[in-house]
């Protein structure tokens, strides 16, 4: 099983279309497969499962739009936290979060404290997140550090530069999947997509249960991962491991 697993979540707005519905009511209904994806994750063991939920660029969607998703946000945070909690999943926000309203990011304090301890699943919530915006701000604080003769910039290497964004302490990315169709990963874990492997599909989110999860995965298990080696070697590798 892939320790990591990122998953865009797109195909809400399309979903709710199909069916005669504004497109919030897609945003709604993709909340049930948040808890199957997270019900997969943890029956597999997989150790951590990022999800895209808002991006820096979805501020620019039109208002009513960006109020429900916070609305929604909220929501979930309110119900699902003890949930969480109770299955053992540790819950984690990254992001920029300086941009929500004083009681949504108080909430999300809460919540990733009363999970802290929690070891069967990390489950990383990507709100007001951006790949670039992820490598900048970690250049910055690294910048901070060489200023003030905390680091030696010659000890700066990718090992270094790793410590300083969102994902620090979580296993590198083994798979990303895109609902929806599009085949893009939208400045989303620029950094950290360097050696994933890209899964995408043409269901739309709110339909992507448990059984879509178990083929992407199924996907990923027939590849070979060379990381810059040859096949030879990685099949040598393989026998004598």
């Amino acid at each position: 099983m892939p320790k990591h697993v990122a998953i865009i979540m797109d195909g809400n707005g399309r979903w709710a279309k199909k069916k005669g519905k504004i497109r919030t009511f897609g945003h709604r209904a993709g909340v049930e497969s948040v808890r199957a994806a997270v019900r997969y994750a943890r029956k597999n063991a997989i150790q951590s499962l990022t999800l895209f939920a808002f991006s820096s660029e979805n501020w620019k969607r039109p208002d009513e739009e960006v109020s429900v998703l916070m609305d929604l946000f909220n929501l979930v945070l309110n119900s699902e936290a003890k949930r969480l909690n109770k299955n053992g999943v540790r819950l984690k926000v990254l992001g920029d979060v300086s941009r929500f309203d004083r009681k949504l990011v108080d909430k999300i304090k809460r919540a990733e404290e009363m999970t802290a301890s929690n070891q069967d699943l990390v489950l990383n919530i990507a709100a007001n997140y951006g790949g670039r915006w992820d490598i900048v701000n970690a250049a910055k604080q690294l910048m901070s550090k060489v200023s003030e003769g905390e680091l030696d910039i010659a000890a700066v290497d990718e090992t270094e530069f790793d410590k300083y964004m969102s994902t620090q302490g979580l296993p590198e990315l083994d798979l990303l999947i895109r609902t929806g169709g599009e085949h893009r990963i939208s400045n989303f874990l620029l950094w950290q997509c360097a050696y994933a492997e890209l899964y995408f599909t043409d269901v739309l989110w709110p339909d992507f249960d448990e059984q879509a999860f178990a083929l992407a995965v199924k996907d990923f298990n027939v590849r070979q991962r060379r990381f810059g080696l040859i096949g030879e070697q990685v099949e040598t590798a393989e026998i004598e491991s």
